[in-house]
């Protein structure tokens, strides 16, 4: 018969033992650390340039680490070869690729990040 310890009620199964609780001022300054290294690698791609181009680099656009586009270069050939409708097309193409590259960017500066965030154990 197993023995019961001296202030468990009959009946009524032995809790068991809850882990220690984290240090508050350690998660907390972990956090601050975090925030801090989030923060850094925005200021990062907010400083980025990245350039796309359209499929035969008719166009070139380069947009800013935070989405706006900062110039838009049309090769001179382009302009006389395709109409409005056309060279409209064009640009939209480049731009939609310069923002493509510019995610891919951002994501690949935060994937240590997240990476390091996801190894961390849960509390």
């Amino acid at each position: 018969m197993p023995t019961m310890a001296s202030d468990q009620l009959p009946g009524i199964p032995e809790m068991p033992e809850i882990p220690s609780l984290p240090d508050v001022a350690k998660l907390m300054e972990r956090v601050r650390e975090q925030q801090l290294e989030v923060e850094r690698i925005q200021r990062g791609i907010e400083a980025m340039e990245i350039t796309g181009g359209s499929r035969h680099d008719e166009v070139q656009v380069t947009v800013h680490g935070n989405g706006q586009v900062a110039s838009v270069a049309i090769d001179a050939d382009a302009l006389r070869q395709y109409d409005a409708d056309e060279l409209g097309d064009i640009v939209v193409e480049a731009v939609n690729d310069a923002l493509r590259r510019l995610a891919e960017a951002s994501s690949a500066r935060f994937r240590p990040f997240i990476e390091a965030a996801s190894r961390v154990e849960a509390f």
